[in-house]
């Protein structure tokens, strides 16, 4: 198999916190450093949340063009991808950070159960954040926690409501949504076949999954990803060192099944992304 992997490393997410593992990187200035090590590791994409002076997940625009600035700076030609998520603001606030037009922004076209709450992704402001990233030119990276969000997101692609040809990622490991089970995987990608045949894919699995989730995906030929957002272990004894090692996991998978990994450039040029200069 020759085509390339794009590796996506999710830095920090909203929920681990240093007590879980010294190694997650709070600041704007920590997440920097490690973006830096996972981009020399083989990370083509950042996947970027921020959070306040006390730890806690937050929209707040200059905090992401702080952090953005920094990624840009310090590893040149490396897709940004900021977070829209729901645990970091409710409403339009989730989409305050769109005008500064990074790269790619994560956008749920529905909703589905947490562990312990709702995430909710009304019709409306699905809408409106799409919107934005029309105007802004930001490419939408589709994250589906459900088979529905699949077909929801072929659909606004259709009737123009995102612009293609599609990048969807599929969720799977999170408690009391789809879990990391491979029939289910393999109909995933059936369907975004069927449904969108020019879409590209990518997968992430959550907790122990992650693993086992970077292996379906690079096998199967999409891209992935990692990071400490999603899993914060490299096995049932230790933690993980930094994001670093983690993509270097799944660098190891994508020599396993001679899959190269994807420079940011050919990362750009497979997801449709303008030119950049480094």
């Amino acid at each position: 198999m020759s085509n390339p992997c794009i590796i996506c490393v999710a830095i920090t997410g909203s929920v681990p916190s240093k007590a879980d593992n010294p190694a997650v990187p709070i600041t704007v200035a920590e997440q920097i450093e490690s973006t830096h090590e996972a981009f020399e590791a083989g990370a083509s994409i950042a996947h970027c949340h921020v959070r306040d002076d006390n730890g806690t997940p937050t929209s707040d625009p200059d905090r992401f063009a702080a952090l953005k600035e920094g990624i840009e700076a310090h590893c040149p030609g490396m897709i940004v991808q900021l977070s829209t998520g729901g645990r970091s603001g409710t409403g339009r606030d989730r989409g305050g950070m769109l005008p500064l037009s990074p790269d790619m922004a994560s956008l749920s076209v529905g909703s589905n159960n947490f562990p312990t709450r709702v995430y909710e992704n009304s019709p409306d402001l699905v809408d409106w954040l799409a919107s934005e990233m029309i105007t802004h030119d930001v490419k939408p990276e589709i994250e589906a926690f459900d088979l529905s969000h699949i077909v929801q997101a072929t659909r606004m692609a259709a009737d123009g409501r995102l612009k293609g040809p599609l990048y969807v990622q599929f969720v799977m490991g999170v408690k009391n949504a789809m879990p990391a089970d491979e029939p289910i995987f393999d109909f995933y990608i059936e369907t975004l076949k069927r449904l969108a045949p020019d879409a590209q894919w990518c997968a992430a699995g959550i907790g122990q999954a992650q693993l086992t989730v970077n292996e379906w995906s690079i096998s199967k030929g999409g891209h992935t990803r990692a990071g400490l957002e999603d899993n914060i272990r490299l096995d049932r004894d230790m933690l993980a060192p930094s994001n670093a090692a983690l993509v270097t996991r799944a660098v190891d998978l994508c020599e396993k099944y001679e899959r190269p990994v994807a420079t940011w450039q050919q990362a750009r040029d497979i997801l449709g992304l303008r030119k950049v200069t480094a």
